[in-house]
């Protein structure tokens, strides 16, 4: 007989404890909103400005020496990057200074005190001013709006001869994940550049995903089984989604573990950006979206007995 990672004839109550997790959420999410206004995000030289320099040196070096080399320049947030050429080529990322201008002799003059004359040569030299920052910052909340409302209207066209509510579930599913993981990220101080709007971006596509999922099978079943009430539909197809949503939520959540654990400073703030995505999505596709078209549906039934009595 086959191993099986979930008992067919399991019947866990995930609807009936709705409100209380719609309640738990919708207070984390206040919580997230009052983070980013008041606290906010600690914006990396993408969004806040500053300069990127690529380096290239002779031999291998690691970053702790190139980072001892730039203590001299003063020079705030910075962050180092191996691009993959046997510790020989670095990305040096860091904080707005006044002279942006003679940022890269600077850096190689202090690279050559450290290391030696002609040791490293300073490949290419990229300076992000307030300015630009400012409307990159907005172009990725902006890029965050569309994808967000977007799927939302993809999910209410592909479910539309069900009933629109799917898509609505799907909006306000998406915008709890979006901002529990920006609150995550506002408690964690990590960066918050292109990279890890990147992974944010990801984690919108994969709460999308694994709510298609769900509310697909809420679909079949509601064609197959119509005399069930909407509640015990939703409940039996979230129950057999289950194991297919452990299963690939865990492995999926185990390499973003190990990634965080073992990536390095650069890769950390997108990997825990993903980490908390990939967690909340599971999380918002069982008791935020199904929750919403509950509702959305029973208002709506609720409504049509009230104009025909």
């Amino acid at each position: 007989m086959a191993l099986q990672l979930i008992p067919p004839n399991l019947n866990l109550d995930f609807v009936g404890k709705r409100k209380f997790f719609v309640a738990l959420s919708s207070v984390v999410n206040i919580v997230a909103l009052l983070l980013l206004i008041f606290a906010g995000l600690n914006y990396g030289v993408d969004f806040a400005g500053g300069s990127v320099v690529q380096v290239r040196f002779k031999s291998r070096v690691v970053p702790n020496t190139i980072r001892d080399a730039l203590v001299l320049l003063n020079l705030q947030d910075v962050t180092v990057q191996d691009l993959g050429h046997g510790g020989r080529e670095y990305l040096l990322r860091f904080a707005k200074v006044s002279n942006m201008g003679s940022i890269g002799a600077q850096v190689g003059q202090a690279l050559d005190r450290k290391l030696g004359a002609g040791a490293a040569e300073v490949v290419r030299v990229e300076s992000v001013g307030a300015k630009v920052g400012k409307s990159l910052r907005r172009d990725a909340f902006g890029a965050v709006i569309v994808a967000t409302l977007f799927m939302g209207i993809f999910i209410a066209i592909r479910f539309r001869r069900v009933s629109w509510s799917f898509g609505a579930g799907a909006v306000i599913a998406l915008i709890h994940d979006v901002l529990v993981v920006a609150g995550a990220l506002v408690v964690s101080q990590l960066q918050f550049d292109l990279t890890t709007l990147a992974a944010l971006l990801t984690v919108i596509g994969y709460s999308v995903h694994d709510t298609i999922i769900v509310s697909d099978r809420i679909r079949e079943d509601a064609m197959v089984r119509r005399r069930e009430s909407l509640a015990s539909i939703m409940n039996r197809a979230i129950n057999e989604t289950l194991s297919r949503t452990i299963l690939t939520s865990g492995t999926a959540i185990s390499v973003l573990i190990a990634l965080l654990a073992l990536g390095g400073p650069i890769l950390r703030p997108s990997a825990f950006t993903l980490l908390i995505g990939f967690i909340t999505g599971t999380y918002s596709s069982i008791y935020i979206a199904s929750p919403v078209v509950l509702f959305w549906e029973q208002r709506v039934r609720s409504g049509a007995l009230s104009r025909a009595a």
